[in-house]
């Protein structure tokens, strides 16, 4: 996976729709078919929770198909990035111990994979508009280029594979 720049304004409004959009989609269709099972069906004693739950179930899952269809259109593209970059870091963060571990004895992938782990974390926490822990984060991008200054490492997020986490 490559970083690449989006607009966090396009990135929230598109987010926020598409959240909207699911939340609407989900709410009706649910009520829709909960209620069209029970007017076609009803219980003698009055409990319609299976009715419900079906109705749930079969607008989630239409819902889901639609969305998988959907995520490759180009409407879609900034927050599918940020879905995959946000797949990409849990991957990094699972490993993180051994990769931190390598790191420190040298091992010029895991400092790599560290570079990207900041550089994709900073761009997913400016888009989010999660400041408080910027500090922080740039600490440990300090630590890390000073370690790859140790080592004579230059230190690039395009050289990141996700093939590398296999060795950690």
């Amino acid at each position: 996976m490559q970083l690449i720049e989006i607009d966090p304004e396009r990135y929230r409004k598109r987010l926020n729709k598409v959240i909207f959009a699911c939340i609407g989609t989900l709410t009706v269709g649910s009520l829709g078919i909960s209620q069209l099972l029970i007017r076609l069906m009803p219980s003698p004693d009055g409990s319609h929770f299976y009715w419900n739950l079906l109705g749930v179930i079969v607008t989630a899952g239409a819902l889901l198909f639609i969305l998988n269809k959907l995520k490759s259109h180009a409407y879609f593209h900034e927050v599918t990035y940020v879905w995959h970059l946000k797949q990409a870091l849990n991957r990094i963060n699972r490993r993180m111990k051994k990769i931190e571990s390598a790191a420190q004895q040298g091992d010029p992938t895991a400092m790599q994979i560290l570079h990207f782990s900041y550089a994709g974390s900073r761009q997913l926490w400016q888009l989010d508009n999660n400041t408080l822990t910027i500090n922080h984060l740039t600490h440990l991008e300090n630590k890390l280029n000073e370690l790859a200054e140790a080592n004579q490492v230059t230190l690039d997020v395009s050289l990141y594979n996700p093939q590398q986490l296999t060795d950690y």
